[in-house]
């Protein structure tokens, strides 16, 4: 198949221009009876994902098992799992939004919006952290840039990936949110038949960050987490907010181009497949394409594949009640699954255990995590996206409509 036709959804052989207009012409009507169910459960399984990247970390604040042959075959297996799925949050994040966005928003409303469902859960994770495990190694400064989300904007490894660890991706996300009605106007712009062309652009431009990375950087010195990495290039390939607003902007450009019928759907299972295969190129090619390059296209069509079935009412297995609820509170999960792991390490002291009884643990510590996501989702995020999501005036206003 084309790359023309692949990234596009330029007319299917046969249809002619009459079947890309009568598209054209209907994505808006099924914009605006889906809510892409489907999107939501796949938000779990990248959590997960992130969480498994995590927990077989073989740093002594997480390490479970005794076994080093166990310990570093699954640290290999998973340790490239973490890059991929932020990925896929970024560029779902500007999906969803670009297709939820609604005609006679303003600017302040989308902002209010993301501020009452992301910061007031990100708080309540950084308090947790912080007196769970976190102050025992956190300078006051390094606290307090991790609590209004600035800690992406300094290059240092531990300054970035402190406190709550994978809280460093949120402070990305308000770049994007600040960013989002800005995108979108210019992008809406765009003549539907282009589209191809921007999000283009914007896959190579991911594929060139890894290169300039290498290129332009110095070598030395390299993070401290043991692998062979120089550190500033690090910053700058996977957490300058800046440079990963591509992929926030390529989740806009696609979901503007399934709305406008320009794109050709490859199908769910294919996307997988692709996915797989991209999660296995990650191990042979240099660390930064596998951080942010190999899975990238997938990932699109993973997203676009999975907003199209849902559309068109078809089956998936990420439509159901359960895997829609994970996914409602996958955020929460997020948050939280770095805090849970710590501080059961921290509770069992330095006794290591047996393959089966760690992987026991580690089960029961994501189980307990679902739990506490749950109730930090239905205690602080619904209440307060409920109270405070409109303005009085807006709330006012419907009342009385």
């Amino acid at each position: 198949m084309a790359t023309d036709q692949v990234l596009t959804g330029s007319a299917p052989a046969g249809e002619g221009s009459l079947g890309a207009q009568a598209a054209e012409a209907a994505a808006p009507k099924r914009a605006q009876i889906s809510r892409l169910p489907s999107l939501t459960g796949l938000r779990f399984l990248a959590a997960l994902a992130v969480f498994a990247a995590h927990a077989f970390i073989p740093i002594p604040s997480l390490r479970l098992l005794a076994d080093d042959r166990t310990e570093f075959r699954l640290f290999h297996w998973f340790d490239q799992a973490g890059g991929p799925a932020v990925s896929f949050f970024f560029v779902l994040s500007g999906f969803v939004l670009a297709w939820s966005a609604r005609d006679n928003d303003t600017t302040t409303g989308f902002w209010r919006r993301r501020f009452v469902k992301i910061y007031p859960t990100y708080v309540v994770a950084w308090v947790l952290a912080m007196v769970l495990f976190a102050q025992d190694f956190t300078s006051t400064r390094i606290a307090v840039a991790n609590l209004f989300m600035v800690q992406v904007w300094v290059p240092e490894y531990y300054t970035n990936f402190s406190v709550d660890p994978p809280s460093w991706s949120l402070g990305v996300e308000a770049v994007f949110y600040l960013s989002f009605p800005l995108l979108l106007a210019v992008f809406r712009r765009i003549d539907p038949r282009h589209l191809k062309y921007w999000i283009t652009g914007a896959i190579a431009a991911v594929w060139a960050t890894p290169a300039v990375a290498y290129a332009a950087f110095p070598k030395t010195p390299l993070v401290p987490s043991g692998q062979d990495l120089p550190a500033t290039a690090y910053w700058f390939n996977y957490v300058l907010p800046p440079v990963r607003v591509v992929d926030f902007a390529l989740g806009i450009l696609v979901a503007l181009a399934v709305k406008h019928g320009r794109w050709r759907n490859i199908g769910m299972i294919p996307s997988f497949l692709l996915l797989a295969g991209g999660y296995w190129l990650t191990y042979h090619l240099p660390a930064f394409y596998g951080q942010r390059a190999t899975m990238i296209i997938p990932i699109v069509l993973l997203i676009a594949a999975a907003a199209t079935a849902d559309i068109e009412g078809r089956f998936t297995p990420f439509r159901n009640r359960t895997m829609v609820w994970l996914g409602e509170i996958s955020f929460a999960f997020y948050l939280l699954h770095y805090i849970v792991l710590a501080r059961l390490r921290k509770e069992l002291g330095t006794e290591m255990y047996s393959t089966t009884e760690g992987m026991a643990m580690l089960a029961g510590a994501a189980l307990g995590t679902v739990v506490l996501s749950w109730l930090l989702h239905r205690l602080v995020e619904t209440p307060l996206v409920r109270r405070f999501s409109r303005s009085r005036r807006a709330a006012r206003a419907k009342a009385v409509a």
